[in-house]
């Protein structure tokens, strides 16, 4: 045995100390390894570069809701009418986003209080098929309109989706028109319509419902449009500006109306439905 071997064994190693895979979360924007715990308590905004992060309806939930909060059951529809495959079955797909996501669809609703106002808030979840708008969707938001209508209160929707769930073919595309006369149920009622645009909010999302609110919020950097970039570059051949489909570039345009951080958005919300339902404050 040579000497380097001799004191290489008599050097009393420590065992390897298990790492969790989830310790660290990585910025997109900037990449910066935050803690997961420090991320999580930002509400999933980067501490480094201000980038917000895409959240699910639970945790939006619990951002913006008083304690006491309650969900609305999830709408029953026929699943994979069009029998649709392309590299994989539809109801394979679905399966793998429920498991995934543990929700039966991209849109939740709920109902509660926000700083002790009644309103019913409806998250959409990129991480479930990209938020796709589906008959599931369509129904969801329709349930959520009404139980605000119920309610007397307003209707809360965050957006994020990729647009059409081209799984269910036109089926899909008639979610639009059904969402635009939900919106008018609600405006029929005298009740506030507000939708907060998050990261992304693209196609017939955006054609519809995204774009039909009595009050128009995005998030930081937040990209909104209808078509993708390069679509409308290489259609119009000219290059688009800096920060085209972003939420900031948007509000300087008059598309939307107020950009808000994360941490700013529970107060602007409650700020929001106490003036435009005054003396509707829920008992205390």
């Amino acid at each position: 045995m040579s000497w380097l071997n001799r004191v290489r064994n008599s050097i009393p190693f420590l065992p390897k100390r298990e790492t969790p895979e989830n310790l660290w979360h990585k910025c997109r924007q900037c990449n910066a390894m935050i803690f997961t715990k420090e991320w999580e308590e930002n509400e999933s905004v980067c501490p480094r570069c201000d980038h917000h992060g895409r959240i699910g309806p639970r945790a939006r939930f619990e951002s913006l809701f008083d304690p006491g909060y309650s969900m609305l059951p999830q709408p029953q529809v026929r699943e994979d009418p069009l029998k649709f495959r392309d590299s994989k079955r539809y109801s394979d797909r679905l399966r793998a986003a429920r498991t995934a996501t543990g929700e039966s669809d991209a849109l939740i609703n709920a109902r509660g209080t926000v700083e002790g106002h009644r309103a019913v808030i409806g998250v959409q979840d990129f991480a479930f098929m990209g938020g796709s708008m589906g008959m599931a969707v369509g129904a969801a938001f329709l349930d959520g309109a009404r139980a605000a209508i119920a309610d007397h209160c307003p209707y809360i929707i965050f957006t994020a989706a990729g647009g059409a769930r081209m799984q269910e073919g036109i089926l899909s595309l008639m979610q639009m028109p059904r969402t635009t006369v939900a919106v008018a149920e609600l405006k029929e009622a005298g009740l506030p319509y507000i939708v907060v645009l998050t990261d992304p909010t693209t196609g017939g999302v955006t054609a519809s419902y995204a774009m039909l609110g009595d009050v128009q919020i995005a998030e930081p950097g937040a990209l909104i449009g209808f078509a993708g970039q390069r679509v409308i570059e290489s259609t119009i051949r000219e290059k688009l500006p800096e920060g085209f489909q972003r939420a900031e570039y948007l509000l300087a345009h008059g598309m939307v109306d107020m950009v808000v951080h994360r941490k700013d958005l529970r107060e602007t919300l409650a700020r929001l439905i106490d003036y435009l339902t005054p003396g509707q404050k829920a008992a205390a």
